[in-house]
């Protein structure tokens, strides 16, 4: 029987890469917020995308009703969706602090909670953090901390829902090239430098981490924060 998955944030970059390599052999939903999904559908064309803002209050409810809906159960969610921003703290904004968490930490709480009805035991859910979690970025300082939160979220829920056989982990990417926001060729190659392989990431290989977290080749592994850097600053 092929599991159910739903990923946010999924219409470009490490969130397609994921939506892509779990449609090998789950049924996939998906949200986007405002990059169109139309590449994703192309390749995926029985793919279920929903567009929502999940900081938004009940867009949650209203995602998890329509994958309900539409394939009866939830296995699997990545909670990839998140936002990236300079917060430089001599340029206060409060605002923009607020989005980022709102985004990255209280969104995929909201999400988890209107999903836990449906959630069976062997489920799993994986969040994807960042290794800015704990090498935190000059000026975007509020976005690592978000990502810190989101590991200490993903333990505590780790905690929380282990006695109802549903597993929750985190995936902690490095530096990852995506074709959307290519960077340039000299900070690329140092990024190189500073990586033990040698390379910066790519989505694929986020996407592998995320299909090993989700799947019961993981099924004694929770509260995991698994980093996918090639050895970046070690």
């Amino acid at each position: 029987m092929r599991r159910i998955a739903l990923v946010t944030g999924a219409a470009r970059g490490i969130g397609r890469a994921i939506a892509e390599d779990l449609a090998r052999d789950h049924d996939i939903a998906i949200t986007w917020r405002s990059s169109d999904p139309d590449a994703l559908l192309q390749a995926c064309p029985e793919l279920l995308a929903i567009k929502a803002d999940l900081t938004t209050p009940g867009e949650p409810q209203k995602v998890i009703d329509q994958v309900i809906d539409r394939f009866g159960r939830l296995d699997v969610i990545v909670n990839n969706a998140g936002l990236v921003a300079e917060t430089p703290i001599d340029e206060m904004d409060i605002a923009a602090h607020r989005s980022i968490f709102d985004t990255n930490l209280i969104g995929p709480a909201a999400l988890l909670s209107a999903a836990l009805p449906h959630l069976k035991p062997g489920a799993a859910v994986v969040n994807i953090s960042s290794i800015n979690a704990a090498l935190p970025p000059v000026g975007a300082v509020a976005y690592g901390a978000s990502k810190a939160a989101l590991n200490l979220w993903t333990r505590g829920m780790a905690k929380e829902l282990g006695a109802k056989g549903i597993r929750v982990n985190a995936v902690a990417p490095g530096a990852i090239n995506t074709a959307e926001n290519p960077r340039s060729q000299e900070l690329t190659d140092l990024i190189a430098q500073d990586t033990a392989l040698g390379r910066p990431g790519i989505p694929e290989d986020i996407a592998r981490a995320v299909r090993f977290l989700a799947s019961d080749q993981a099924s004694f592994i929770t509260g995991e924060v698994l980093t996918v850097s090639g050895g970046y600053r070690l």
